[in-house]
């Protein structure tokens, strides 16, 4: 199976999860594809200033791979600065957020799991 980036499903979430600013979701698997083992699979685009907020996790894990950017990473309530190569994860019971506090674009590879 192959998608091209053209026909990849994009959506704007408005002050995601209580956040700033504006987050871009490129779906690149729907739910359907990861086999009932997941929901998500998909790019986060994060412009400078924005984020998404603090949330906790149940019967599920996050994990963020930053591709470009600086991130403030939030992890139950500890901050950590982040940068491009880095793995964020989140475990079920567990909270975060995450903000685009460098000076370009924060671009992030989501996958939330089902734990």
């Amino acid at each position: 199976m192959v998608t091209r980036s053209k026909d990849m499903p994009v959506s704007f979430r408005e002050n995601m999860r209580g956040g700033d600013g504006t987050v871009k979701l490129t779906e690149l698997l729907a739910p359907a594809e990861l086999n009932g083992r997941g929901r998500m699979f998909s790019l986060l685009t994060l412009e400078k200033g924005c984020s998404i907020g603090y949330h906790i996790h149940e019967n599920e894990t996050e994990t963020f791979y930053i591709i470009e950017g600086d991130a403030l990473y939030n992890d139950n309530g500890i901050e950590i600065e982040a940068t491009a190569g880095d793995v964020l994860h989140v475990r079920s019971g567990e909270g975060h957020a995450v903000a685009n506090r460098g000076e370009g674009t924060l671009i992030l590879l989501a996958a939330i799991v089902y734990a």
